[in-house]
């Protein structure tokens, strides 16, 4: 789950945030594989089977630790033919080119680029059917790459998964940072795009949050931009026509339909809870502190440039009386 290039989260937030989530097999896993145990990781991926949301969601943070490149390097070493050693290779290198040293535009920076894509491309020759390591490459284009590139990256996830979740939250934040041209349609196209993606998804996909999470990207850029205040409580953004549109068939979806078993139901939660807070709706958002519970994200807590750990913290409060 990288974070966009505007706005990104605070440094000392981090502490505060596994991207984990709620699971609990996978934050297991991830400790094994710190201290080399790779055979952990093929077990629970076998167990994952073809759950592409859930695979990608595990494959992700399992490649975050500085570690993982060089444990998932080994596995390679020991079963050249396994996918899922490809996947999770794949996934710790776009993870390491994305972190302090991914924005270089020196030689060695270009070369950290290359091989990652190198990387997912082996990946994904190993598994055609797997959409994780196009996810990665969605990833890696999203911050570095051209907007065709992404763009095809992104038809490559969905021919696979149609409701990649994770996907379409990458893509709504690069299409929510392009400005519209001259004479454009007033509504930014990263609206039509969440718009579109609802319309093609079943009743009870989490993708019907997607409007609502375009609204939030689309605040992170303005108010970046100076063209919205850096505090959303005190953001029109937040109150208009289009925003009690989106928060109220969001708030809707949510109460018919929760998916408590979807992996990256945390981030909905999180997405939903701040645009209640900031729409001014604190016994609605409380419902879901509730559920959010230890497991904020930096995202939308830290738009545009805010400590999203404190921001998360004095939400939450407000929502449910504490002090």
């Amino acid at each position: 789950m990288p974070p966009p290039p505007l706005g990104r989260p605070r440094r000392r937030a981090g502490r505060a945030f596994d991207p984990a989530l709620d699971d609990a097999e996978l934050v297991a896993v991830r400790a094994q594989l710190a201290q080399g145990r790779w055979t952990r990781v093929r077990s629970l991926l076998v167990a994952t089977g073809d759950d592409w949301d859930r695979r990608g969601h595990r494959l992700t943070v399992l490649g975050e630790p500085a570690t993982s490149a060089a444990w998932a390097r080994e596995w390679l070493l020991a079963e050249p033919d396994s996918a899922d050693a490809a996947a999770l290779y794949a996934c710790a290198l776009v993870s390491r080119c994305l972190g302090d040293k991914g924005d270089r535009g020196d030689r060695r920076g270009q070369a950290d680029k290359d091989r990652a894509r190198d990387a997912c491309l082996e990946a994904a020759r190993l598994a055609p059917a797997d959409p994780t390591p196009w996810l990665a490459l969605l990833a890696l284009s999203r911050r570095l790459g051209s907007d065709n590139e992404t763009e095809q990256i992104f038809a490559e996830v969905c021919s696979r998964h149609p409701e990649h979740h994770h996907a379409h939250h990458l893509m709504a934040a690069r299409l929510a940072e392009r400005r519209p041209g001259d004479g454009a349609d007033p509504m930014h196209e990263v609206y039509a795009f969440a718009a579109a993606s609802v319309a093609r998804a079943p009743a009870d996909s989490p993708l019907a949050l997607l409007p609502l999470v375009a609204h939030a990207e689309r605040y992170r850029v303005l108010a970046a931009q100076g063209a919205a205040p850096r505090d959303p409580v005190d953001s029109e953004h937040w109150t208009g026509r289009r925003a009690r549109q989106v928060i109220k068939s969001a708030f809707d979806w949510w109460l018919e339909w929760e998916r408590e078993d979807h992996p990256r139901a945390g981030v909905d939660l999180n997405f939903l809870a701040h645009a209640k807070h900031c729409e001014g709706r604190p016994a609605e958002a409380a419902a879901l502190f509730h559920r959010i519970g230890r497991h904020f994200t930096p995202a939308p807590w830290s738009y545009p440039d805010r400590d999203p750990y404190r921001a998360f913290q004095a939400a939450r409060s407000a929502a449910l009386g504490t002090a």
